[in-house]
C-alpha cells in the first residue's frame, strides 16, 4: 500500500499531513493543483482515480484516500 501521508508530504512539504485531524482540503493543502499533482503520483503508482467519479469528501483526509485507493486495489483484483 502507498504511504499517502509521505506521498503528501512529497508533494507539497507540509507537515501538517501527518496530522490524522487535518482537513485537507480546508486547510489548503490539497488545492486544485495538489490534487492534479496527487492524481498523477497516484497513477504513477498504478492507481487511476478517477476525479469526477469519487465522493470529493473523500479527499478531505489521509484516511479517505487511503479508502479510495483499498478500494482501487480491491476493485482492480476483482
Amino acid at each position: 500500500m502507498i504511504d499517502v501521508k509521505k506521498l503528501l508530504y512529497d508533494l507539497c512539504e507540509d507537515e501538517s499531513v501527518y496530522d490524522d485531524a487535518t482537513d485537507l482540503i480546508e486547510s489548503g493543502i490539497l488545492d486544485s493543483f495538489m490534487l492534479i499533482e496527487l492524481f498523477s503520483s497516484l497513477e504513477d503508482n498504478g492507481i487511476v482515480l478517477y476525479p469526477t467519479r469519487i465522493d470529493r469528501e473523500k479527499l478531505r483526509t489521509v484516511k479517505g484516500i487511503e479508502e479510495l485507493i483499498s478500494n482501487y486495489l480491491k476493485n482492480k483484483k476483482d
